[in-house]
């Protein structure tokens, strides 16, 4: 079989495997909180330092990759990815789950950023068409397999086994790329841009850290608030670096172009609206609804498979039907899913939530075939690696910033309702901060069975209610994000754009890099 087959089938093997540790790790968690004693926070990393990690190596990834070897790097990616997996199967408390999940996202952003440039390399004409087509049915079909495998694999082995599973496949992966794949280097190879890197870094982690932070000790609290102030203040001064440097990471001339301002919006409210509300969601299901993670992956399953369908078609018709319309309406479908879903009772039955699921994924499988294209196809050849990286670390953006603001909304809302509901209840008045950890935490029973025999339903049906006034809430603010992003997407993406960008400005054109690829996580 030629090489360029194997670099076919090595790509997609590593996409898969991306891919479907991001979605399966949605139905998981409760199984992971019971296990390792976990704390809301802790779940909330758990997803957050892996799209953290993958926003603030995105780029520099491909810089590497360019420099260095895009085989090298994709082969080390690989393998950072698996030593990862292993230490997430075999994880003993939270904070070792957190660190390597981090060393996951290390490893992954690496693949991001090589994977499509190492096919369009390899492949040239019709067969580039054939190759990209595959590895899109490939991300499609690991998203929509997720959650359910991530229920099926939970429930027959444990929740390591998600992560355990990936060992096998990238060692497979690896040799692939070391024997069969051939290296490729880009002639506009760039600088690393070291102070760039160091705060985009520090200020994402600090910021996420603050809003995580103020979900646990208030808004009110000064370590949450001091964390805010700095991670604005660096991401403040990346900017001033940004805009100085010679070659930077993050070129800010892009967002002079209206339609790559609105992919990167499109991008950020994509993952920040359903993407996001998939971990409370997950998390509703089994500790309100008391389904098991296969249960919640089969019900999660309705939005997936919609996702897969409307990403098809809208890859057939999107050479006929403008960009603006496909990414602007699709995000208005989604808003309009996530409010279909509010509107939750204590008496609500998962029924309630399927139809909002189905108009939620058909959206998002408009939204995702033309972002890509949205991102590079407005800029010249040059500078196609950038922009689709900048593309990318916006959507694990939205996933981080969604999950932490989102959760610290979520973990608010509940403990305002547990401390005024057991206000002046005798015996439990005393408990309620402890009581608001658990039940935020999802431990309801745990929760409950703290308090006297007498109080023991007053305690359940003050959490269940804090939950559905906080999945209420955060569908709401999810939705409005949806919302204000495609309306912003249908104002600012123009075809005058796409036309000013078809004179290439570079003599030959570099491979793409980091592609804006649908990651749910």
């Amino acid at each position: 079989m030629p090489k360029k087959w194997w670099t076919l089938l090595a790509v997609c093997g590593g996409t898969f495997m991306l891919l479907l540790d991001t979605t399966v790790v949605y139905v998981v968690l409760p199984d992971v909180q019971a296990d390792l004693h976990a704390g809301f926070a802790d779940l909330q990393w758990v997803v957050d330092g892996y799209a953290l990690a993958l926003a603030a190596l995105l780029l520099t990834g491909g810089t590497l990759a360019d420099r260095f070897g895009r085989k090298r790097l994709y082969a080390i990616g690989v393998v950072l990815f698996t030593l990862a997996s292993l230490l997430c199967g075999l994880a003993q408390s939270p904070l070792t789950l957190v660190m390597a999940r981090i060393l996951q996202g290390v490893g992954g952003s690496v693949m991001f950023a090589t994977g499509l440039a190492l096919l369009a390399g390899s492949f040239q004409g019709k067969e580039r068409g054939t190759a990209f087509g595959v590895w899109g049915m490939v991300t499609g079909l690991a998203s929509a397999i997720g959650p359910v495998a991530g229920g099926l694999i939970s429930s027959g082995i444990s929740w390591r086994g998600i992560f355990l599973v990936n060992v096998p496949l990238g060692v497979l992966v690896a040799l692939i790329v070391v024997l069969r794949v051939d290296e490729a280097r880009s002639p506009f190879a760039r600088r690393l841009d070291r102070p760039g890197f160091v705060l985009l870094t520090a200020g994402l982690v600090t910021l996420v850290y603050g809003l995580i932070r103020a979900g646990e000790d208030g808004w009110g609290d000064a370590g949450a608030v001091t964390c805010l102030v700095v991670g604005g203040v660096l991401l403040s001064a990346f900017l001033v670096v940004e805009a100085r440097v010679e070659q930077p990471m993050f070129e800010l001339g892009l967002f002079r172009i209206p339609t790559f301002v609105g992919g990167s919006v499109a991008a950020f409210a994509m993952n920040g609206s359903l993407f996001a509300m998939f971990l409370f969601l997950a998390i509703y299901f089994q500790e309100v609804l008391q389904y098991s993670s296969l249960e919640t992956g089969v019900r999660l399953l309705a939005a997936s498979l919609s996702m897969l369908v409307a990403s098809l078609v809208a890859g057939r018709v999107s050479t006929r039907i403008p960009a603006r319309l496909l990414i602007g309406v699709g995000l208005l479908l989604v808003g309009a899913g996530l409010l279909l879903m509010g509107g939750v009772d204590a008496d609500t039955g998962w029924e309630h939530f399927l139809p909002g699921l189905v108009l939620g994924g058909i959206g998002a499988g408009l939204v995702n075939p033309p972002l890509a294209s949205t991102a590079v196809g407005v800029v010249d050849f040059s500078r196609s690696g950038m922009a689709s990286g900048v593309n990318g670390t916006f959507r694990q953006l939205g996933v981080s910033t969604g999950v932490a603001v989102l959760g610290s909304t979520f973990a608010v809302i509940i403990g305002n309702r547990l401390r005024g509901g057991l206000a002046g209840v005798p015996g439990v008045g005393d408990r309620g901060e402890r009581l608001a950890a658990l039940v935020r935490g999802g431990e309801i029973d745990q929760a409950v069975a703290l308090v006297p025999e007498a109080q023991r339903e007053t305690v359940r049906r003050l959490a269940v209610e804090g939950y559905v006034d906080g999945l209420n809430t955060l569908l709401t603010l999810s939705a409005g994000l949806a919302l204000v992003g495609g309306l912003l997407s249908l104002w600012l993406i123009r075809a005058a754009d796409f036309e000013a960008a078809r004179q290439p400005q570079a003599p030959a054109p570099e491979a793409p890099g980091p592609s804006a690829v649908a990651v749910e996580s």
